[in-house]
């Protein structure tokens, strides 16, 4: 939709036979220790009372970046302050357009993924149980992101994460394992994502000396698209001339999942990404009405910035 100003780069840690313990029934949230005596492990200087610390590796990998940029010369980059929860450090590159790179420290287990992700990732009728299968075998990730504890955070969790899956599924999407290949037929699959990226970004951008739209993130949109992308398996229901009426689709599902506060997690079904305790009532109800003022005026935000 525009050019690329955003980057995420996860910066991977091969961790070894290390042992889960779920925070509070969370399906999504672990603290992690090691199986065996890690005497030898590099990372043991992390440990607290047994537990992997979150907070205290992510503020050494916080350290390492800072002092590293001291060392580059011929580009302006400079490290974002601290996002309270964040799990990334944010560098911001250049002048005077500045480009956005995440560096996200990411723990890598080999081992089976957890079982709050059994029923997770519904494609058997989309992509087929074939490719599902070999997704699985995929290693898993935990990044150091806390989750809330009352008011405050715990800052000894991690939180499971699978965008290398998600990245995975966007590229290879079509049920004809040839979708928008040079020789395949274009879908608007990854223009319809683009496109809900955008309207979410312009009205944050519009509205960003409000609070509402705070806890907002392309993250909803994107797991709104793949469950959409489960509804519709059919590369025939995205003819890339349907462009309009599909996008018209996706915001219509959107707008549902805000007005009955159901956004589950597409690879932890456990988890309700709309739930109240994630994202208040009110905040839900703003963005619905800014949704829907759009689509009945042709999306006027797309032409403001």
């Amino acid at each position: 939709v525009s050019a690329p100003n955003e980057f995420d780069v996860m910066f991977k840690l091969e961790v070894p036979r290390i042992q889960l313990e779920e925070y509070r029934n969370s399906g999504a949230y672990y603290f992690v220790k090691f199986k065996r005596n890690p005497k030898g492990n590099p990372l043991s200087q992390f440990l607290e009372e047994e537990i992997l610390s979150a907070s205290k590796m992510l503020s050494k990998f916080r350290k390492i970046i800072k002092e590293e940029i001291k060392n580059i010369e011929d580009a302006d980059v400079i490290v974002e302050r601290k996002r309270r929860g964040s799990p990334a450090v944010t560098l911001l590159i250049g002048k005077p357009e500045k480009i956005s790179v995440d560096v996200i420290l990411a723990l890598e287990s080999k081992s089976s993924w957890p079982a709050s992700t059994q029923e997770g990732m519904p494609i058997d009728d989309w992509l087929g149980a074939k490719v599902k299968n070999k997704l699985r075998r995929q290693p898993f990730y935990l990044v150091p992101k806390h989750a809330k504890e009352g008011n405050g955070f715990q800052e000894e969790t991690w939180r499971l994460s699978f965008s290398h899956i998600e990245k995975d599924i966007l590229s290879n999407h079509g049920e004809d394992k040839k979708c928008c290949e040079k020789r395949g037929i274009k879908c608007c699959r990854k223009d319809c994502l683009k496109l809900m990226k955008y309207l979410l970004e312009q009205l944050k951008k519009k509205f960003e000396n409000r609070k509402e739209l705070d806890k907002f993130c392309s993250y909803h949109v994107k797991t709104a698209f793949f469950h959409i992308c489960t509804r519709d398996p059919d590369d025939s229901q995205w003819c890339f001339k349907d462009l309009e009426f599909r996008f018209d689709n996706c915001v219509a599902y959107f707008l549902q999942c805000l007005r009955t506060e159901q956004l589950v997690h597409y690879f932890i079904p456990g988890v309700n990404l709309f739930s109240q305790d994630q994202i208040d009532k009110t905040s839900k109800e703003f963005l619905s009405k800014q949704i829907e003022y759009e689509r009945n005026n042709g999306f006027p935000v797309f032409d403001e910035f």
